[in-house]
């Protein structure tokens, strides 16, 4: 049945008003069951309790408006992609160009590392341990937010966090 107080060409039917409420349930079943996660990645990442929270504020909020062109997913690795987006973002916005000092003014040795070393080491490891590592050592996630995005165990990104440290040690020592 219609109500009567909308006019029928405005869309604002009972449908419609379910269709809301089961999309804010959704919402609010997603908030409830990630809030920790994307809240604990972004405070991993920033080291500030308070920007975390404004940043999960804006992750939760862009899920909303994106909500309807979700595939279905994982749902912890969705957030938290959003929350890896709302954290560049914010980053992108806030840079501030400050001069460093060089590594003689700090007392320290200048780097050993060839970052082009690594970089070509990494290249030649297969897809899925190359991917591993560098969502690991340069994205920063934990290995509980790894495996939530593989849909795997912990102990099974764990072993395979092992291998792979194990084949790019292999290929580095190779090159070097």
């Amino acid at each position: 049945m219609t109500d009567r107080r909308w006019p029928a060409s405005s869309g604002c039917d009972e449908s419609s008003f379910d269709a809301e409420a089961a999309i804010g349930t959704r919402i609010e079943q997603l908030y409830r069951e990630h809030w920790p996660l994307v809240c604990g990645y972004l405070l991993r990442r920033t080291r500030d309790p308070h920007l975390a929270e404004d940043l999960a504020q804006e992750t939760f909020v862009k899920a909303t408006r994106a909500l309807l062109g979700w595939r279905g997913e994982s749902p912890a690795a969705w957030l938290l992609s959003i929350a890896r987006n709302v954290l560049a973002d914010h980053f992108r916005r806030s840079r501030a160009e400050l001069p460093l000092p060089g590594p003689e003014e700090l007392g320290a040795r200048e780097p050993v590392v060839d970052a082009l070393a690594v970089r070509d080491a990494l290249d030649r490891l297969p897809e899925r341990q190359r991917r591993l590592l560098v969502l690991v050592y340069f994205d920063g996630f934990s290995l509980a937010e790894v495996a939530a995005m593989s849909g795997r165990s912990v102990a099974s990104i764990k072993t395979a966090l092992w291998r792979a440290r194990a084949a790019f040690a292999d290929v580095y020592g190779d090159a070097s």
